[in-house]
C-alpha cells in the first residue's frame, strides 16, 4: 500500500502565500519524479510542478517565478512554496509520484487526495 498525503491548502488573499505538502508513506522501494498538478473548478487537470530525485525542477509558465518545489528525499516529501498568488490560482492542487513498490517491477504513478486553494479578497 501507498499513500500520499497533501496539506497546507486553505484560503489566502491575493498577493498571499501558502506552502503545500505531500508525503508519501508505504511499501515504497524507490520513488522517482513527483510534482504538482492543479485542477480548477470546470477546467482541466493541469501540470504545476515537478521535481526528479535529483533536485531538476519544472514549472509551468503560469507559475514559474511565483511557485518553488523543493524535495527532502529522507523524509519522502515535497513541497511546494506559492507566492504572490493570484485568483486564477484557486484549484484543488494535487501531488504525485512516480513509485516502485517493495516486490514490483514497473514504476507506476500514485496520486493524493487533493488539497484545496482558494484565493480571493
Amino acid at each position: 500500500q501507498v499513500q500520499l498525503v497533501e496539506s497546507g491548502g486553505g484560503l489566502v488573499q491575493p498577493g498571499g502565500s501558502l506552502r503545500l505538502s505531500c508525503a508519501v508513506s508505504g511499501s515504497i522501494m524507490s520513488i522517482y519524479t513527483m510534482g504538482w498538478y492543479r485542477q480548477a473548478l470546470g477546467k482541466q487537470r493541469e501540470l504545476v510542478s515537478t521535481i526528479t530525485t535529483a533536485g531538476s525542477t519544472n514549472y509551468a509558465d503560469s507559475v514559474r517565478g511565483r511557485f518553488t518545489i523543493s524535495r527532502d528525499n529522507g523524509k519522502n516529501t515535497i513541497y511546494l512554496q506559492m507566492n504572490s498568488l493570484k485568483p486564477e490560482d484557486t484549484a484543488v492542487y494535487y501531488c504525485y509520484a512516480l513509485i516502485r513498490r517493495i516486490g514490483a517491477t514497473l514504476v507506476r504513478d500514485y496520486w493524493g487526495q487533493g488539497t484545496q486553494v482558494t484565493v480571493s479578497s
